[in-house]
């Protein structure tokens, strides 16, 4: 049984499968339709979250602060995920595998303590740059993070 017939003769159960979900979302669908409320009043459209009422406007600023915060959880979260890995295969790995994850968290302090001298993890008042001297002993002013 090589060839078309041995195929269908696979794949008709998937087939199926997919005329019964899509016949049963089609009957779930009408039958909302029949059965469901019909009403219309003031309050229907009206958003509503948790039992407060909406206050203000939905499109709300927000620093830039918290979008940074977001991105630096998600990158270390991620190399997490690639530390637990390296962790359910350390036997196999070797202390190879053992001295290659001591350079990858030290990559990962070294990125947090530039971000930390940066200043991305402040969450203060913003403070103005600070007054630094040059080779040469000339001020300048270097900026802050805003």
């Amino acid at each position: 049984m090589n060839g078309p017939a041995a195929l269908s003769v696979q794949l008709w159960p998937l087939g199926v499968y997919f005329l019964a979900v899509l016949l049963l979302v089609i009957v779930m669908l009408v039958m909302s339709h029949f059965l469901g409320q019909r009403h219309r009043e003031r309050s229907t459209d009206e958003p509503y979250e948790s039992g407060i009422l909406p206050t203000g406007q939905a499109r709300l600023r927000l620093d830039v602060k918290f979008y940074l915060i977001a991105m630096l959880f998600v990158i270390f979260d991620l190399e997490a995920v690639f530390i637990f890995a390296w962790s359910v295969s350390l036997r196999e790995l070797g202390w190879a595998g053992y001295i290659e994850i001591l350079i990858f968290i030290a990559v990962l302090l070294a990125a947090l303590f530039y971000l930390w001298r940066l200043g991305a993890l402040d969450w203060g008042p913003s403070k103005p740059g600070k007054k630094r001297t040059d080779k040469k002993g000339e001020m300048f002013h270097e900026p802050g993070i805003r």
